[in-house]
């Protein structure tokens, strides 16, 4: 499924949904808050616009995302010293 048919027939353009919702995901913004910040960018919209853009494309963007994370149990910070029980996890 790509962008124009996940977005199909919204009134906002996808980059304006997916930034909306990387910034609400990201940072610890409330719906509120994200309406001023769009609101300073000339976008006029409700918060429970961007609610219901988390509630609808979330678990989509989870299920696409969630393949190209990868997360180090233990941060290296120098390269030769590695302990055994230390090793990095890939979430598939």
């Amino acid at each position: 499924m790509t962008n124009e048919h996940l977005f199909k027939w919204k009134h906002y353009q996808p980059d304006i949904i997916l930034l909306t919702m990387r910034w609400y995901l990201r940072y610890n913004l409330s719906f509120r808050d994200l309406v001023e910040m769009m609101e300073e960018r000339g976008l006029s919209m409700a918060h429970t616009t961007i609610m219901r853009w988390v509630h609808q494309y979330g678990p989509e963007l989870d299920k696409r995302i969630r393949r190209h994370l990868c997360y180090f149990a233990h941060p290296r910070t120098d390269l030769e010293f590695q302990q055994p029980s230390f090793s990095s996890v890939c979430i598939r």
